[in-house]
């Protein structure tokens, strides 16, 4: 007989992004000659800009194939830098960069070098799951910081103030928002920066949406007093160029972290791609007409998905004000969040989230990513309604 292998303790207290769950799922159902619509998955319907992969197709030819340094290329740092300084004002040292293959580990990196066993973490819920699953799985305390939908998403400040303790070790932001596409006011953003200095608390800035804002422009908590050297910014290029397959982020960090950071990527993945980060600096300063194409084709998908939302029975959802996702309040329906979610998936052949797999708090929500086309946006629209409508009516009380 095999011998049991058992697993370390710690496994028990990492998650799953659930959207890759359920996209296996759904290619199951494909599988066997079933139709699903994709709603399921964060990523751009879009190719990447074809700038961005000549370049990438130069440096392999020029043989940009071999390790780099830890923190990523010194001239894609300097590049991010020139970014930053366009599009948040911020005047940031090249050596706050940290190149990283995907934005995932700027996330996984800041807890591992900042939280100790018991240490509190403020996450927003319903939020990115992998925010809590990191916490739990260093030992930290995930302290969840309610998104209600009465405040358009946002959180109540009060309540906010109310869940910092002396144990707080990080604050985890993240705006414009997945699941819900809310987006974090100068007044929110005021309330924690002012907590964090008077507390001396770490701030996660998750800003990987910026570039998909529908009105105004991004504004980064690390532009306000005293706050870039309590903040770590999360970024990186698979949104806003459609790159997600190339696993290229970055972080911009306090000073002091930093070492610990290239420790942790010379531990982990040595370093990050050599010719993407050269492609990465294409995207960074090339034509930025395919950004704003991209958003403009979402802002059409936003206005459909939004009002035929709202049509169906028991449904109703506000207006996303950035990302890609809209986030309806289903209670109405009767179902809860997973029993929708499930049966949209294996009736009516549409993949979607539920609202749970963002937090306790996004119970009686499912997320929808219209990064589909407009076509199959209403088609989905037409799927879940069939559904609704035929529903048994005991389980829409």
């Amino acid at each position: 007989m095999p011998m049991a292998i058992t697993v370390a303790e710690r496994m028990n207290h990492i998650g799953q992004e659930t959207a890759f769950e359920v996209l296996v799922r759904a290619k199951a159902l494909e599988a066997q000659g079933r139709s699903v619509i994709h709603l399921e998955i964060g990523e751009p319907d879009f190719d990447t800009p074809a700038h961005i992969i000549a370049r990438a197709q130069q440096a392999l030819e020029e043989g940009a194939t071999h390790y780099g340094p830890g923190a990523g290329l010194p001239e894609l740092r300097q590049a991010v830098t020139r970014y930053l300084k366009k599009w948040r004002r911020l005047d940031v040292d090249p050596a706050r960069v940290v190149i990283t293959p995907g934005a995932k580990p700027i996330m996984f990196f800041a807890i591992l070098a900042l939280v100790n066993p018991g240490d509190e973490v403020m996450y927003p819920d319903p939020g990115f799951p992998i925010y809590e699953s990191m916490a739990r799985f260093v030992g930290g305390v995930p302290v969840a910081m309610p998104l209600r939908e009465e405040r358009n998403f946002r959180f109540d400040p009060d309540e906010f103030k109310a869940k910092v303790t002396s144990k707080t070790r990080l604050i985890i932001i993240n705006s414009p928002h997945n699941p819900t596409g809310g987006v974090l006011t100068h007044a929110d953003l005021q309330v924690i920066a002012d907590v964090a200095r008077e507390r001396n608390i770490t701030v996660l800035s998750d800003e990987i949406y910026s570039r998909l804002l529908y009105a105004g422009e991004h504004e980064s908590i690390a532009t306000f007093d005293d706050m870039l050297d309590r903040t770590i910014i999360l970024d990186g290029w698979s949104k806003t160029w459609a790159m997600t397959g190339w696993r290229l982020g970055f972080g911009v960090f306090p000073p002091e972290l930093v070492p610990h950071v290239e420790r942790l990527i010379s531990n982990s993945v040595s370093c990050t791609t050599s010719f993407a980060q050269e492609a990465a600096i294409a995207a960074l300063e090339g034509p930025q007409d395919g950004v704003d194409r991209m958003r403009e084709e979402f802002a059409r998908r936003r206005e459909a998905i939004v009002k035929g939302l709202n049509a169906l029975p028991g449904v109703r959802c506000l207006e996303p004000e950035g990302a890609f996702y809209a986030f309806p309040n289903i209670t109405d329906t009767g179902f809860t969040s997973k029993e929708l979610a499930d049966r949209l998936l294996q009736e009516a052949g549409v993949a979607s989230l539920s609202g749970t797999a963002f937090g306790a708090y996004g119970e009686g929500f499912l997320r929808f990513s219209y990064a589909n086309s407009l076509e199959n946006i209403h088609e989905a629209l037409r799927r879940v309604n069939a559904l609704l409508e035929s529903a048994a009516p005991v389980a829409r009380l």
